[in-house]
């Protein structure tokens, strides 16, 4: 109790305990930044850390990946290092991955505080040539997309796909220099690579880029493939009225004589369809016309095929006169149909509408003795078989069949449409006993039919 001043002073200064402070240079996270400062430094430098011109520390990840990307251009020739005085602060755990040249592999905490220290390059010394990576079997994303900026190693990309054969790898590159390149560039090296041309145009059309096909051609001076791509264009045009304006700029196209005379039939089949849906439509409305009456319209004839206009008016407008647009023989000139299409088409209508009188006089010819005669240029086998389709009565079908010239042919058609006395009246002129004598079976016990075979067979006629 009875020490002096100085007694104190050594007593608190000897003891081997130490007074209270705030300080933390002893606690666990201290310890953990002294070790980092041992790994991380390779000079007597302790308060310094090299950094790069952008500021970035040198070895970090973002520097790392900068340094990466600038390899491909000339060297920074003259740089220096500059220094500046770290801060005291706590570090991170983002401080032990500095170091790593590659960023998709980072240290671990163990590594951190390992005995080995991580290596970082200065960009004026570059790497160890043992430790640069293979670029041309070891691309990463970044490498890929600045070789692919550059135009030269588009264009050796595009012939390395297509040396390897594979289709969908050449669209797959043509597809990607499409989106890369200004159009005139594109063709022109297309034009000295005729294989990876016919499959951008092979792509052109098949998804509709009907524009860019189009300046192609013109740039390839393909005037022939032109002019029919730009035809093509009314497949997709829908409206009536706006099909039939453009079909009216292509007849201006420089086609051959034979192909613009058919542009010109298939701009005046529209206009004439127009016209005569529009006429039709009142007739119906108004109520007046039997025929419509009897056959309420049940489809529109716009943008249908020239056949299917012929029976729509062999159907409705059979007896009109020429001076119409729906008329038979006006239509049969406009387009110089055939004559086995016209009676082809016109016996489907009237057969259609049981309107027998109408076949009979389609068939039937006056020579200049005023003889009749029927004559049928498609074949009365044909004509036999539409009839039957439509459910033709057997009086009917017995004439026509009766027409046919082959024998072989009449007696099939005889025996499937049951046209007995056909097959009965050719056995007899004949004179073949055995195909009556097994036709017998197929006609019906106590029919006329039958009665007529017996007395064949047994009459000496045969």
């Amino acid at each position: 109790k009875n020490r002096t001043k100085g007694d104190e002073e050594e007593y608190w200064n000897s003891s081997k305990f130490k007074a209270f402070t705030f300080d933390d240079d002893d606690d666990e996270l201290s310890q953990l930044k002294e070790s980092k400062r041992f790994v991380d430094d390779d000079d007597d430098d302790d308060d310094l850390e090299r950094v790069s011109w952008s500021g970035e520390p040198v070895g970090s990840i973002s520097w790392s990946i900068k340094e990466t990307a600038g390899n491909s251009g000339a060297s920074h020739e003259g740089r220096e290092q500059l220094k500046r005085p770290l801060e005291p602060q706590v570090p991170s755990l983002s401080s032990f991955f500095r170091g790593r040249t590659r960023p998709e592999s980072f240290q671990s905490l163990s590594d951190a505080l390992s005995d080995r220290p991580a290596k970082s390059y200065a960009p004026e010394l570059g790497r160890p040539k043992a430790e640069y990576r293979d670029y041309s079997n070891d691309w990463s994303p970044s490498d890929t997309v600045r070789c692919l900026q550059r135009g030269k190693d588009k264009l050796q990309l595009l012939e390395e796909a297509v040396s390897m054969h594979d289709g969908n790898i050449i669209t797959a590159v043509l597809i990607f220099l499409k989106r890369t390149l200004c159009k005139e560039i594109l063709f022109r090296e297309l034009e000295v690579r005729q294989v990876a041309l016919r499959h951008f145009i092979h792509f052109l059309k098949e998804i509709g880029d009907q524009k860019l096909l189009l300046d192609l051609l013109r740039f390839l001076d393909r005037t022939e493939e032109l002019v029919l791509s730009h035809y093509r264009e009314h497949l997709n045009i829908q409206d009536p009225e706006k099909r039939k304006e453009f079909l009216k700029t292509c007849i201006s196209l420089p086609f051959s004589a034979e192909d613009s005379a058919h542009i010109q039939d298939h701009y005046t089949l529209p206009e004439r369809q127009i016209i005569i849906e529009a006429n039709d439509r009142h007739l119906e409305s108004a109520g007046q016309t039997e025929i419509f009456r009897k056959h309420p319209l049940k489809a529109s004839i716009l943008n249908m095929p020239l056949v299917t206009t012929l029976f729509y008016s062999c159907f409705y407008h059979y007896t009109e006169a020429e001076g119409t647009f729906s008329s038979l023989i006006n239509l049969k000139k406009t387009f110089k149909i055939p004559d086995k299409q016209y009676v082809l088409t016109a016996l489907a209508a009237h057969a259609k509408l049981q309107a027998w009188n109408d076949v009979d006089a389609l068939f039937t010819t006056k020579n200049w003795l005023g003889y009749t005669k029927k004559r049928a240029p498609i074949g009365f086998h044909w004509v036999a078989d539409i009839l039957h389709k439509n459910s033709a009565p057997v009086q009917i079908l017995q004439e026509y069949v009766n027409l046919v010239e082959d024998v072989d042919t009449k007696l099939n058609l005889a025996t499937k449409f049951k046209c007995h006395d056909v097959f009965i009246d050719t056995c007899r002129d004949l004179k073949d006993c055995q195909q009556l004598l097994a036709y017998r079976s197929k006609v019906d016990k106590g029919s006329a039919e039958e009665e007529k075979v017996d007395a064949l067979l047994s009459s000496s006629q045969i």
